[in-house]
C-alpha cells in the first residue's frame, strides 16, 4: 500500500507543477478573452493573476501544513486536489477577469499542498529511504513544469479553455484514486493542535535573519529569485509581442526551456561541482545569470533567443548554490527552519516580482516615447549586477 500512497503523491506533486505552468503559453489569448486592450495590459493582468497565485501560496503553505499536522494528511490532500479541480472549471468558464482572479487564488491554496505532500512522504518512509523519495519530490515537479506548458500550449489549439478542462479531468480522476489508495499516514496520537502561531508566515522569516551570517544568502536568494521571475512571467508576452508567436510555439518552447532547467540542475550541476567546487559554479551561474538577461534585454531575433536562453539556464546553477551555502550557516536542528524562510522567500519574490515587471514592460510597449520590450530583463540584470559583493563574500562558505 505504501508504494500506491507514494505514487499518488508524486502525481498530486506533478499535477500541482503542471497548474502553474499550463496558464504560461495561453496567458496572452486568456487575457484577451477577458478584455485586455493590449499586449503590455495584458501582460500587467497577467502578472496580477501570478501575483495572486504566489500570494495565496505563500500565506496559506503554513496553515495547510499545520492543519494536516492537527487533522490529519489524507483529508487536507484530498479537499485541496478537490478545490484545485474546480478552480480548473472556473477559470475554463472565466469570462471576466475578477473570476480568473478568484481561480488563481483558489490554485494557491490548493497548491500549498506541498509541505502536506513532503510531510506524507517522510511519514511513510524509512530514514534510509526518505533522500531517494525526496529526490523523486524534485523529478515529479520537473517532468509537471515541462508537460504543463507544453500541454497548455497544445490543448489551446483546439480551444483556449482546453488545458483547464484536461487540468480539471487529471485533478478529479486523482481525487478518485487517492480515496481508495491512500491510507492516512499520521496516526491521531501523534497529531498536535492547530493554534494561532500557525497562521503567522512572517515570524520564521524575522528570526532567520537573527541567525549570524545567513542574511547575506537570504538576501542573495531572495534578490535573485526576483530578478528571474522575468523570464516565466513575461516569456508567452514577450514572444508574442517581439516574434509574434502562437500558443503552440510558447509551449514547446516553455517545455523545452523545462528540459534545459533538469539537465543544467540534474546533469551538469553535479559534475560542476565535482570538477571546480561549489564557489567556482556558482560564479558560472551568476555570471550566465547576468549576461543572459543582458542579452533578452537587447535581442531582435529567435537565434538570439535560443543563445541567451541556454545561458538563462545555466543561470539556474545559482539558487541551489547559495541554498547549500546558507545550509552551511546552520546547526542541524535549524535546517528545516532555513528551508522553510528559503521557501516562503521565493514566494514573496514570485509575488511581487510579476507586479513590477508587468508594470515596466506594458510602460516600454504600450506608451508612447522608447520602445524596448526587452526593459524588464536589463532592470532585472541591474538587480543581479547590484548583488555581485554579497556573492563573492560567499565563498567561505562553500564546500570545497
Amino acid at each position: 500500500m505504501n508504494n500506491r500512497a507514494y505514487t499518488f503523491i508524486l502525481i498530486t506533486l506533478m499535477i500541482d507543477a503542471i497548474g502553474i505552468g499550463i496558464v504560461f503559453p495561453i496567458m496572452p489569448d486568456l487575457m484577451d478573452r477577458v478584455g485586455a486592450g493590449s499586449t503590455g495590459e495584458g501582460a500587467f493582468w497577467g502578472g496580477i493573476l501570478m501575483a495572486s497565485y504566489a500570494g495565496a501560496l505563500f500565506l496559506f503553505a503554513p496553515v495547510i501544513g499545520s492543519l494536516s499536522d492537527a487533522y490529519g494528511r489524507k483529508p487536507v490532500l484530498l479537499l485541496a486536489l478537490f478545490v484545485l479541480a474546480v478552480d480548473y472549471v472556473i477559470m475554463a468558464m472565466a469570462e471576466v477577469f475578477w473570476v480568473l482572479l478568484v481561480g488563481r487564488i483558489l490554485a494557491g491554496v490548493a497548491g500549498a499542498t506541498y509541505t502536506t505532500a513532503t510531510a506524507y512522504i517522510a511519514d511513510i518512509s524509512s530514514a534510509k529511504e526518505r533522500a531517494a523519495r525526496f529526490g523523486m519530490i524534485g523529478a515529479a515537479f520537473g517532468i509537471g513544469f515541462v508537460l504543463g506548458p507544453a500541454l497548455g500550449g497544445i490543448a489551446a489549439e483546439w480551444h483556449i479553455t482546453a488545458p483547464f478542462w484536461i487540468a480539471a479531468g487529471m485533478a478529479g480522476l486523482n481525487v478518485l484514486f487517492g480515496l481508495f489508495v491512500l491510507p492516512e499516514s499520521l496516526a491521531p496520537e501523534k497529531r498536535r493542535a492547530f493554534g494561532r502561531r500557525d497562521l503567522n508566515p512572517f515570524g520564521a522569516i524575522f528570526q532567520a535573519f537573527r541567525i549570524p551570517g545567513l542574511a547575506i544568502p537570504l538576501i542573495c536568494l531572495f534578490v535573485f529569485e526576483f530578478a528571474n521571475m522575468v523570464y516565466p512571467t513575461l516569456w508567452a508576452f514577450f514572444t508574442r509581442e517581439l516574434f509574434g508567436w502562437s500558443t503552440l510555439y510558447i509551449g514547446i518552447s516553455l517545455a523545452g526551456y523545462g528540459v534545459l532547467l533538469a539537465l543544467v540542475q540534474g546533469g551538469l550541476m553535479p559534475v560542476m561541482i565535482k570538477r571546480i567546487g561549489e564557489f567556482r559554479t556558482l560564479q558560472l551561474g551568476f555570471v550566465s545569470a547576468l549576461v543572459g538577461l543582458i542579452g533578452f534585454g537587447v535581442i531582435s531575433t529567435v537565434t538570439g533567443l535560443i543563445v541567451f536562453l541556454l545561458l538563462a539556464a545555466l543561470s539556474d546553477l545559482t539558487p541551489p548554490m547559495v541554498t547549500a551555502m546558507a545550509s552551511n550557516t546552520v546547526d542541524e536542528d535549524r535546517q528545516g527552519l532555513v528551508q522553510g524562510v528559503i521557501a516562503s522567500l521565493s514566494s514573496i519574490a514570485a509575488f511581487l516580482a510579476p507586479l513590477a515587471v508587468t508594470g515596466i514592460f506594458e510602460r516600454f510597449v504600450d506608451d508612447a516615447g522608447l520602445y524596448l520590450p526587452g526593459a524588464p530583463f536589463l532592470i532585472s540584470a541591474l538587480m543581479i549586477l547590484l548583488i555581485a559583493p554579497l556573492i563573492w563574500r560567499l565563498r567561505p562558505l562553500a564546500q570545497s
